[in-house]
């Protein structure tokens, strides 16, 4: 995102079977003077670090379904390099470079290779990991505290009809059923439009090694908790009734829970967010794919995968330049946006999603995925981050704010490069692909 710095790795060492340092070398390919370097590579999910930090270099693990960062140390915010700690400086000067470490634990499942992400671009696929002891002085984990920073990958889907929208973060499904294609308003007796929503739970239940499922009902902050708490439990109740009678498996046992309006998924200052919390929320592990899906090693042939549209009366043109299937269920997508005017213009319909409210900070989640066959679309990823009050969400994608703040702006005939991540479908090889504005697309799956 930032046009003149090139990212490149240079190194990612296996240390001791359990952790993995990363080197990347930053280069000035332009003829700007002071190009910073830390404030573009820091990390946006944690307060501190982000301006004096190399906090954001990370890998993906696909295995645990988790992105994974550079260890905190009891001393300092990041197991990386610092600016001044390191004695960088703040710039890297037209045609230099440095490189710069960190520290953080290796992916599960020993992999050759892994995917490497940083805040500058789109995810790195297929790097290879050595196992060899790395040239350089770095810091040992094992020699002092440190914890580890994972952010848990949450893939979200959802049902054409609305009546059901699926987050996978590679262990659980939590499948939420909206309340109000199940229940009449104020009721907890099922709707004759709920009959397939439970089939299609049940099915997953039963094809899950589940031995416990959670039911749990949710309400939007209409009303009191006189009201909205005792009617979220009869509706969790009546939702685990229905379950009951359609599993085909024996030994499942049932949780079952009301909390009113306390835990929205969304805002509730619109009605598309009160609509997505009013929701009976079934959690239960994830069916295991029946094989391993195929690793891309090679960019997409195909072609005529492109559009237009208008920002402030100047032509701007999108072309979509590969999707990506990775291990563990994920897929990348990335594509190109090109202003083609004579004018510097805003592009700002990259972040214009209606569910832009459930993010901490804006990003490119105006995308959306659809498996037309299935009738099932498919979300941008998001990185949980625990708080004191819960969590935040952060897109697995482009950001469009903080250090990012002017990516949706481009001066004439600039081009900037987008990604996003989602769960693929097992079966399908094209998806239907609608970004921001632009026409859809048919997209291969490579």
């Amino acid at each position: 995102m930032t046009e003149h710095l090139k990212v490149e790795v240079v190194g990612l060492n296996r240390v001791k079977g359990k952790h993995l340092i990363a080197q990347i070398r930053l280069s000035n390919t332009g003829t700007e003077k002071h190009l910073s370097w830390a404030g573009e590579m820091g990390d946006h999910t944690r307060p501190l670090g982000e301006i004096k930090w190399a906090s954001g270099i990370g890998v993906l693990d696909a295995q645990a379904r988790t992105w994974l960062l550079p260890y905190k140390p009891a001393g300092s915010p990041c197991m990386c390099s610092g600016r001044d700690r390191d004695g960088l400086g703040p710039f890297i000067d037209p045609g230099q470079s440095i490189t710069v470490y960190a520290v953080l634990p290796a992916p599960s499942g020993n992999p050759a290779t892994t995917t490497v992400v940083t805040p500058v671009g789109p995810p790195m696929l297929n790097v290879p990991i050595s196992d060899e002891t790395p040239a350089g002085d770095f810091p040992d984990p094992d020699a002092e505290p440190v914890t580890p920073l994972t952010r848990r990958l949450i893939l979200p889907s959802e049902s054409l009809d609305k009546s059901e929208e699926t987050a996978d973060d590679g262990k659980d499904l939590q499948v939420n059923l909206s309340s109000d294609v199940l229940f009449a308003v104020g009721k907890a007796t099922l709707t004759p439009n709920a009959k397939s929503i439970m089939a299609r739970t049940a099915t997953l239940i039963d094809a899950s090694p589940a031995a416990v499922v959670t039911v749990a009902g949710h309400a939007d902050s209409s009303g009191n908790d006189a009201i909205n708490d005792p009617l979220s439990l009869r509706r969790a109740q009546a939702v685990q009734h229905a379950l009951s009678t359609l599993l085909t498996r024996n030994g499942i046992r049932f949780q079952t829970q009301g909390y009113g309006s306390r835990r929205p998924l969304y805002s509730n200052d619109s009605d598309e967010g009160k609509r997505r919390n009013r929701r009976v929320t079934v959690t239960f592990p994830k069916p295991q794919p029946a094989t391993q899906e195929p690793v891309a090693t090679t960019p997409p042939g195909a072609t005529g995968l492109t559009g237009t549209t208008k920002a402030d009366g100047q032509p701007i043109a999108m072309e979509v330049t590969g999707l990506r299937r990775l291990p563990g269920g994920l897929g990348l997508l990335t594509y190109k946006i090109t202003n083609q005017g004579s004018a510097e213009t805003w592009f700002r319909d990259l972040h214009h999603a209606q569910d832009w409210e459930a993010y901490k900070y804006q990003a490119a989640t105006n995308v959306r995925m659809t498996d037309v066959a299935a009738r099932r679309q498919y979300l941008p990823g998001r990185l949980e981050v625990p708080t004191d009050n819960g969590a935040d969400f952060y897109c697995a994608c482009t950001a469009v704010s903080g250090v990012r703040i002017s990516t949706e702006k481009f001066t004439p005939a600039q081009t900037r490069e987008f990604w996003n991540l989602f769960a693929l479908p097992d079966t399908a090889d094209t998806l239907q692909v609608k970004i921001g504005p632009f026409r859809d697309l048919h997209v291969p799956i490579q």
